[in-house]
């Protein structure tokens, strides 16, 4: 039942906070080693899997995705611990010393993934400190059931808790779950908008993700042709569907009969289909020769354009007359995810990235670089572009929080009794400290 697997997973997090974070770097080498020595089997499948649901996302043996994985879990493994780490520390009085030092996030965290099972986010959990419950998909149900095997051998070798991080497969499971708030702390959503929606609308436990993924470039008016053709075809081609992908361009309107029409003909090169306002739509006349493709790929946005997350090679596009239009634009229809502007203005630069409320605001840079890894952060567990605690993609430092520890030394104790007008007053001398001397 699920409320049992949500009640050993709190249990075995208590457990192993009295386990030296060594042990959860070990945990992580001995995974590796499992899931090296069983590849043959889990890709064999993960074949299965991917003829059965027929989703190409899901193969693992594709290009470099399984050493990819392989070094994710070894990458979390080399960063530095994230627990422990003194932020704050005070003598409040002669022996009574206060310190703030960072420790998990969570007791037991949920991350919901519909189609996919990442190792990675297993290693978030185990080097963070966090309990976990993961959850693949029905599609990956082959794949996931082999690589929790490797995962469970690997964990064996450890002192860590078996059920330190489990997996659920089933709807049924995850609906459950949802109730177990005297359980489960956070749930991380990963899926269409419509799944993040259904379960933000159906707990109780905080939600950390995103529903969306609209991001947009905005192409200024000094904005460089080289580089507004190079960011906006990586932005929207690299990976379409996934969430740090452009589905809306702005055109500056000095740009539409210039720089505009040779980043469309790009576009279409590429096989994008445009969503254009009707000044963007007009300046695709200018194109000469016209693109073959330009009757079928072309159409006028609607109201719907600039809220949709295409997910595919579909783009809007929409021009206005100034960087703070674009500004007030992006605000008022993005999902503040990721948005890039393409300029050559130190003035431009700085408005911008200070006046689009997004948790990532980027300069003449694609787009798709807003992701864990890219960052250095290992992996990630997901983006999220929610305004507390964690912002942005999510890594180690977004599943760790803070405790306050004090200690006195007195003989007596301390007591508040003792302090206040005409009695002892607080010292507050900070201590140099980067961990606690108890």
């Amino acid at each position: 039942m699920a409320s049992d697997i949500a009640k050993t997973a709190k249990i075995a997090f208590e457990q192993a906070q009295l386990i030296p974070s060594t042990e959860r770097i070990a945990a992580l080498h001995a995974i590796k080693a499992e899931l090296s020595s069983q590849k043959e089997q889990i890709l064999d499948a993960n074949k299965k899997d991917i003829q059965a649901a027929q989703i190409e996302r899901l193969d693992l043996g594709k290009g470099d995705k399984w050493d990819s994985m392989l070094q994710g879990i070894v990458d979390v493994a080399a960063l530095p611990d994230p627990t422990g780490n003194v932020t704050y520390a005070s003598e409040l009085d002669d022996e009574l010393e206060l310190y703030a030092f960072r420790v998990p996030l969570v007791s037991c965290w949920s991350s919901l993934r519909p189609a996919r099972s990442r190792c990675e986010h297993r290693g978030l959990g185990y080097k963070s400190g966090n309990a976990a419950i993961l959850k693949g998909g029905k599609e990956s149900n082959n794949t996931t059931q082999l690589l929790s095997k490797a995962i469970s051998a690997g964990l064996a070798r450890t002192s860590l808790p078996e059920a330190y991080v489990q997996t659920i497969q089933t709807r049924a499971e995850v609906s459950s779950l949802l109730g177990l708030d005297q359980y489960i702390d956070l749930v991380i959503p990963r899926g269409s908008n419509s799944l993040v929606r259904n379960i933000q609308n159906n707990t109780r436990i905080p939600v950390m993700g995103h529903a969306d993924g609209l991001c947009t470039i905005y192409l200024d008016e000094t904005a460089d042709l080289e580089k507004a053709v190079r960011i906006v075809i990586d932005s929207k081609t690299d990976y379409p569907s996934a969430c740090n992908a452009a589905e809306t361009l702005i055109i500056h309107e000095s740009l539409l009969n210039n720089v505009w029409p040779s980043v469309a003909k790009a576009l279409l090169a590429a096989d994008v289909k445009l969503q254009c306002d009707p000044r963007t739509l007009a300046s695709l006349g200018s194109i000469s020769p016209p693109p073959n493709n330009l009757q079928s790929h072309v159409r006028p946005s609607d109201d719907a354009s600039f809220s949709t997350e295409h997910l595919s090679l579909t783009i809007s596009v929409t021009s206005v007359p100034s960087l703070q239009s674009a500004i007030q634009f992006i605000n008022s229809h993005s999902s503040h995810h990721t948005d890039c502007i393409v300029t050559e203005s130190d003035a431009a630069i700085s408005a911008f990235c200070r006046g689009v409320d997004s948790a990532g605001t980027f300069v003449n840079a694609s787009t798709r670089f807003a992701d864990g890894f890219r960052y250095g952060f290992g992996t990630e567990v997901g983006i999220s572009t929610g305004r507390i605690h964690a912002r942005g993609p999510v890594g180690l430092e977004g599943l760790v929080t803070y405790k306050y520890m004090m200690r006195s030394k007195g003989k007596q104790g301390h007591i508040v009794g003792e302090f206040g007008v005409g009695k002892k007053q607080y010292k507050h001398n900070p201590i140099a400290a980067t961990t606690v001397p108890f």
